[in-house]
């Protein structure tokens, strides 16, 4: 009972900073609503997040604080990539198609949408100040059971994503209208825009 602990502690701590609004998120909603190669986008980021926390709970972290150059590419490139990536978010607003029209229904391909998916986990540098540093900080202070605190975590990471990958398509009467579309892609647009506004002003 007592190796629990640590588990239930990495779990909460882990849904505590990955379940809120962002750009990996919205991402894997998307994917969910047009059930476009759910599967793949949800062991991509699961995947990611496990190797991330490895790597904070190993002293990855350390690297990071000793090396702030590291984080200024980070930011400046995952910028760049949020930009494009709201801007396309946004035209897809301006022009919005109900579920089985043309706009969702002419998605990425696989090979494309785990390039993005990966993207938008590894070119955002809050994952790193998250996952990298701050849980593996945490987990780090747990002494012998960091490495279960990290499981805990890797299975909140695995937890949330299947439940936002998979769920979604609960929401899918709603997105039968062109109008649902609009306002989603317009607030994947906001986030997007905004994370890469907030990462340039960072600087």
């Amino acid at each position: 009972m007592t190796d629990l602990l640590p588990v239930l502690a990495g779990l909460g701590f882990g849904l505590s900073l990955i379940v809120a609004i962002g750009a990996q998120n919205a991402f894997v909603l998307r994917q969910g609503l047009l059930r476009r190669h759910v599967l793949a986008v949800v062991v991509v980021c699961a995947l990611s997040d496990a190797v991330l926390i490895a790597l904070g709970i190993s002293g990855l972290g350390l690297v990071f604080e000793r090396l702030p150059v590291l984080m200024v590419i980070a930011r400046i490139a995952g910028a760049a990539f949020l930009i494009v990536y709201g801007f396309l978010a946004a035209r897809r607003a301006l022009r919005p198609a109900a579920l089985g029209e043309e706009g969702p229904r002419s998605s990425a391909g696989l090979a494309a949408t785990i390039t993005t998916a990966l993207a938008l986990t590894w070119l955002n540098p809050h994952v790193y100040l998250d996952t990298v540093v701050l849980l593996g900080s945490v987990a780090n202070s747990r002494g012998d059971a960091r490495w279960l605190f990290g499981l805990g975590a890797m299975a909140g990471s695995v937890i949330w994503f299947t439940a936002l990958g998979f769920g979604a398509r609960l929401l899918q009467p709603i997105f039968a209208r062109p109008g649902a579309w609009r306002v989603l892609d317009g607030i994947i647009a906001l986030v997007m825009l905004t994370i890469a506004a907030s990462l340039l002003l960072g600087l």
